[in-house]
């Protein structure tokens, strides 16, 4: 069936799907599971091309990322509020106010929903309709935009004043703090087999990774710009973006790069790497699909603003929230060919080297950048659909303007030579 959007606006691109029985898929916190790995091997996501179903209007922008269990999916909004909305159609079942900008990516575990708020507050509401259940100020009274990890009866989570905390989850007392180089960590930590990950941003940026017992530091990334982006780790892989553009794949046990891949723009949304596929979003307005393989890109999807938003990925479904205000749910259409919008071609992101091992990283000149095809439509499939490439749009685009201005010059030398024939007459 095809609907509207609730809440104050309407918008929807493709179909939304019927009510459907409920899938054991889920995506329950930020980065997927109780470690934040943003690694969910049971779940599908679509890899041939990104349809809109629906897209809720939240009264601001939508930073926070979605968790998605049971059927709704939880977000937090610019406007000050946390929404549960329904995954079917995007209705709204609650909305819980805080005093401040929510960025936070919500975590859902227990019958309870944890999300941090700029008004320096860790929220735990209740699943069933909002309520809130306890509120707990962040130890430095700094925003809180770092998404909790929940691990062994310990929270960890970032602040705004540049902190790593580890929290008691009986009572929020503080186990250990670490102090970053840079001045905010707005990444949630990422906690795999005793070792937090995490990320910081200021004039450079940095991937930590610190013991979950103490604190004490690992290893350290440095990259060219802040790292506001969350890493997701998968096989022994630490998976994380950049202002400076890139999305980095590095050593999980000592942070050696092993490739970065470039974008037109800055990367502030964290991967999501669901059956080798990293789905991220890009402040170009782009979410894309990554393969980690020796493919690239294998599909990209437009917003209308900027993708802060890191996407959840549930039963063939991407959803992701976008500057423009929505929440869209972006899945595979193979009905009809779909090929990659012409506006997108100057987004086309640029890869820094192929994602190979990373004997074979040094080479950040590959060229490979140009190769974006959605693989969705190939001219021997079903659907008739051909593979686009953004040199092809361009191609089709610098065709179609040299015919307009051959045509252009044609009429214009008749109308002149009209024009020339009347004054000739006239004065005759």
């Amino acid at each position: 069936m095809t609907g509207g959007v609730i809440s104050g606006g309407v918008f929807l691109q493709g179909s939304v799907r019927s009510t459907r029985a409920q899938s054991s898929e889920a995506w329950p916190q930020f980065g997927y599971d109780n470690v934040n790995t943003g690694h969910a091997p049971e779940n599908t996501g679509p890899v041939t091309d990104g349809v809109g179903q629906w897209a809720f209007e939240a009264g601001d922008a939508v930073r926070s990322s979605p968790a998605v269990v049971e059927g709704t999916v939880y977000v937090g909004s610019q406007d000050g509020h946390v929404y549960a909305l329904n995954t079917d159609d995007g209705t709204e079942q609650w909305a819980f106010e805080t005093d401040g900008v929510v960025d936070s990516p919500p975590t859902v575990t227990k019958g309870t929903v944890y999300v941090g708020s700029e008004d320096g507050h860790v929220y735990a509401l209740d699943t069933v309709d909002g309520t809130e259940q306890w509120a707990s100020a962040s130890p430095t009274g700094n925003p809180v935009y770092s998404s909790p990890a929940v691990v062994g009866g310990t929270v960890y989570v970032g602040s705004g004043g540049g902190q790593v905390y580890a929290l008691d989850t009986d009572d929020g007392t503080e186990q250990w703090a670490f102090e970053t180089t840079d001045g905010i960590v707005y990444s949630s930590p990422t906690v795999v087999e005793g070792t937090v990950y995490v990320g910081s941003a200021g004039d450079r940026g940095h991937v930590y990774a610190l013991d979950a017992e103490d604190g004490t530091e690992q290893w350290t990334f440095e990259t060219s710009d802040g790292v506001w982006s969350s890493p997701a780790v998968v096989e022994s892989t630490v998976y994380m973006g950049s202002e400076d553009g890139h999305v980095y794949a590095l050593d999980a046990g000592d942070g050696a790069e092993q490739w970065a891949y470039q974008f037109a723009d800055a990367v502030f949304s964290s991967p999501a790497v669901v059956e080798g596929i990293v789905y991220v979003g890009s402040r170009d307005s782009n979410v894309y699909a990554l393969n980690t393989g020796d493919h690239p890109v294998q599909w990209l999807f437009q917003t209308d603003g900027a993708v802060f938003s890191s996407p959840a990925v549930v039963e063939g479904t991407v959803y992701v929230g976008s500057e423009d205000g929505h929440v869209y749910a972006i899945g595979s259409d193979r009905s009809t060919p779909t090929s990659t919008p012409s506006s997108q071609a100057d987004a086309t992101p640029v890869p820094t080297s192929t994602p190979t091992p990373a004997s074979q990283a040094g080479d950040r000149n590959d060229g490979g950048g140009t190769d974006v095809t959605n693989t969705g439509g190939s001219s021997d499939s079903g659907n008739g659909g051909t593979n686009t490439t953004p040199l092809a749009i361009l191609a089709s685009y610098v065709l179609g303007f040299a015919i307009f201005a051959v045509v252009f010059v044609f009429v214009a030398y008749i109308l002149y030579r009209e024009y020339v024939k009347d004054t000739s007459s006239t004065r005759s």
